[in-house]
């Protein structure tokens, strides 16, 4: 039996881009995140973009995956699990 740290999930809503020190170092303790952003693409569609791209360079600085899960979530997770994303025929 190896001693080795447990992987955590967490499910968070995101509301606004202050959330993301939080993100970051969740990201950094190496726990998959499930963040709901709903709120915030009905607040501001722009700051949403702006939080994605951010999380999308805070994920591939720490070799995390990320990836959408429909149109309300966004998942990450750490290096060593690999997110299934399907190759579509886009013909």
């Amino acid at each position: 039996m190896t001693d080795s740290k447990p992987t955590y999930l967490k499910a968070m809503t995101v509301h606004d881009s202050t959330d993301l020190d939080i993100i970051r170092r969740d990201i950094r303790e190496g726990m998959i995140l499930i963040m709901r952003v709903g709120p915030m693409a009905q607040k501001d569609i722009q700051e949403l973009r702006n939080l994605i791209s951010e999380l999308y360079n805070i994920a591939k600085e720490n070799g995390a995956e990320i990836a959408r899960l429909g149109d309300e979530r966004v998942v990450v997770a750490p290096s060593g699990i690999q997110i299934w994303k399907p190759q579509y025929d886009l013909k």
